[in-house]
């Protein structure tokens, strides 16, 4: 049992993170996080406000992680190889921490999204559509295109949707980043 007195706002959201990930986002509640220090609820409000200011955190602290991440992976890479970097860190941040990815989804309120990890995705995903120069208009639409595939497929994936035909599913991701790569270098010209 852990003492009353070393509780702090960071360890709980961290053990809120952990919980997500082993329970699910959804099940996490401050009397979730106090039974695994078994205290009371009430003893956390020193620390949070409610159930919603911690998964707002734990959103918080996924955003950060996975931009830290990404940031790691895409340095020195351009193209096709940061695209690759980029959808690879999303997929595997997903499987190693299925609750934290689901965080990354939460809705932040908008003051609290741009202070957020959240513009630092946006940056790196602008960075990687550099490599394929993109006129600076279209490239919001190949953002969100990037990530509705990262998070469409990697949420079909987890979720058993591949699990019952062939290919395997690596193979598909394989060959989704290649159309995706054809697409961004022949990315269409905008209407009229």
């Amino acid at each position: 049992m852990m003492v009353r007195a070393r509780l702090n706002t960071e360890l709980l959201v961290g053990a809120g993170a952990d919980l997500a990930d082993e329970a699910g986002f959804e099940h996490v509640t401050l009397s979730e996080v106090a039974r695994r220090f078994d205290v009371k609820a009430v003893s956390l409000y020193t620390h949070l406000r409610n159930s919603h200011d911690l998964r707002t955190r734990i959103a918080l602290l996924a955003l950060e992680e996975l931009a830290d991440r990404a940031a790691d992976a895409l340095a020195g890479r351009s193209g096709k190889d940061a695209l690759v970097a980029l959808a690879g860190v999303y997929r595997d941040y997903a499987r190693e921490h299925p609750g934290r990815y689901a965080a990354t989804r939460f809705r932040l309120a908008p003051e609290t999204a741009a202070a957020s990890a959240g513009p630092r995705h946006v940056r790196m995903t602008r960075a990687v559509l550099r490599g394929y120069d993109l006129p600076e208009a279209e490239q919001t639409h190949a953002v969100r295109l990037l990530g509705s595939v990262f998070d469409g497929y990697t949420d079909l994936e987890m979720g058993g949707g591949f699990d019952h035909s062939a290919p395997d599913t690596d193979r598909t991701w394989s060959r989704t980043l290649d159309a995706l790569d054809t697409l961004l270098r022949h990315w269409p010209a905008p209407e009229r």
